[in-house]
């Protein structure tokens, strides 16, 4: 009876916990049993280990052979795990040195032997190196790992490049630079001033904007623009969206490269799509936005559980699924910028064309955005429609780096406290200074606009920003003043 035993990882929401690959090749009749709580596509890794062993030109036991997933309670998924089952078996029977038992395996195999990727590479390689181990996946994953420094990695093309033990640590690419990514650009938007001037606000504060207006007024075309004056992500943000993005299985590059990420669900999106779910649990748009911008078009068209379920990550940055087989929690600090019509024709309050809407329809449309969500979104902001002759002229507008710049500016006079989105209480008030005058206008709209002790927040949260962008020290009432504005705007 032979025995190894190969270090891995199965991923539970963005982390990858620690699993054992326990190897038996014992004398009995020939069989190949996979136990421990594995999903179909891990049972399904028997037959592609088995081919893709014969193809790589080692042999497979004619024996029985037990592969045990620990620890046994913990539900595994995927195909990661085609690699160390094929390298303990491998290793059981001789055919490879021990050596290549010393590093934690991730991989899926194809019936040719060749080594691919899977979801979550960047989980396990932030793994690996707390286990005081390299990790050894396949070529197409070195990109993916870079990230983590800490981590060794050691990259397969094929089952039959370990014949001679582990190969040699792999170097990676040079990322991409930012630049080399098309972001769209303020300078294309003609007019729009206000609105220009509140994206600027919600983009120094990390704060949450809601756009109404008619059709063609340019919301969605501002809203696409906001990650164009954001800062580049910072290393600690590029690992933490990196993760969430490598477990769902997407692109990294551009994240690699500090670009911010900016997710637009189309609006028949479920609740699950939104905030993640599903067997096994995956991560929803919510989460993929994390440390950059969620737009939600058309808003009121939009699943009212699926809007309600964004209520807790507003709030707390991150979301927390529970499910029969336990608790899954996902990062999901983003900006909430969302556009919809005044009305279902669209046309409420605008200067040109007269609303057919009756009140009832009006009061249902807007009423499907629910007063909890509206509460939770710090600027609202009426968008009218351009001025055509402003579009004819091609007056250069700014560009923006230009906006950029001032809101790279007032986040480093803002750094040593923090974001005004992530300050709430004593906090707050001690960073906005009220004076008396300031305090009836806090007061004065509180009662005007019936906000709740939220809302009072948020407003505080706004006018802070906006003094922050004035490169003042404390909140004036001019600050107030204007924030006011956006809290009434709906």
């Amino acid at each position: 009876m032979t025995q190894a035993v190969v270090p891995s990882s199965t991923l539970v929401g963005v982390e990858a916990i620690d699993v054992e690959v326990q190897v038996d090749v014992s004398a009995g009749l020939p069989a190949f049993t996979v136990v421990g709580l594995g999903d179909t596509a891990v049972m399904e890794a028997r037959d592609r280990v088995r081919a893709a062993l014969r193809s790589s030109g080692f042999d497979f036991p004619n024996a029985r052979v037990t592969v045990n997933l620990a620890p046994a309670p913990v539900r595994k998924h995927g195909t990661g795990f085609d690699l160390p089952i094929a390298l303990g078996i491998l290793a059981a029977t001789g055919q490879v040195p021990r050596a290549v038992l010393r590093a934690v395996s991730v991989g899926e195999l194809g019936l040719d032997g060749s080594v691919r990727s899977v979801p979550g590479m960047l989980a396990h390689a932030i793994s690996a190196p707390l286990r005081g181990l390299p990790l050894l996946t396949s070529m197409q994953a070195v990109q993916v790992t870079r990230t983590v420094k800490e981590c060794t990695v050691y990259a397969l093309r094929a089952l039959a490049d370990l014949r001679a033990g582990l190969p040699a640590a792999a170097d990676a690419a040079a990322p991409l630079p930012a630049s080399a990514f098309c972001v769209p650009d303020f300078s294309e938007v003609h007019g729009q001033s206000s609105a220009k001037r509140a994206l600027e606000i919600a983009a120094t504060g990390g704060l949450g904007l809601l756009l109404v207006g008619p059709p063609g007024s340019a919301k969605t075309m501002l809203a696409r623009r906001l990650p164009s004056i954001l800062p580049p992500l910072d290393d600690l943000e590029i690992l933490s969206t990196a993760v969430v993005h490598s477990v769902a299985g997407l692109d990294l590059e551009g994240v690699l490269a500090g670009v911010r990420p900016f997710r637009a669900p189309h609006h028949t999106a479920t609740t699950a799509g939104l905030v993640g779910g599903g067997t096994p649990p995956r991560p929803g748009e919510a989460s993929l936005a994390h440390n950059g911008v969620l737009f939600l078009d058309e808003l009121p068209e939009f699943s009212p559980a699926a809007l309600q379920a964004l209520r807790q990550p507003l709030e707390d940055g991150h979301l927390t699924l529970v499910r029969a087989e336990g608790r899954v929690r996902y990062p999901a600090r983003f900006s909430l910028v969302a556009a919809m019509n005044p009305c279902p024709c669209g046309y409420l309050g605008d200067s040109e064309r007269a609303c057919t809407c009756p009140p009832t329809a009006v009061e249902r449309y807007v009423g499907r955005v629910g007063g909890p969500l509206m509460d939770r979104i710090d600027m609202t902001l009426r968008v009218g429609r351009t001025d055509t002759s402003r579009l004819l002229t091609g007056v250069p507008e700014e560009r923006s780096e230009d906006v950029r710049g001032r809101v790279v500016a007032a986040r480093e006079r803002s750094r040593s406290r923090g974001l005004a989105r992530d300050l709430s209480g004593a906090a707050l008030l001690c960073a906005c200074s009220l004076d008396a005058a300031g305090r009836r206008d806090v007061e004065n709209a509180a009662r005007l606009h019936h906000l709740s002790g939220r809302g009072v927040t948020r407003l505080l949260r706004v006018a802070l920003t906006i003094a922050d962008l004035a490169a003042d020290d404390r909140v004036s009432r001019e600050h107030v003043l204007e924030a006011t504005a956006y809290r009434g705007a709906a």
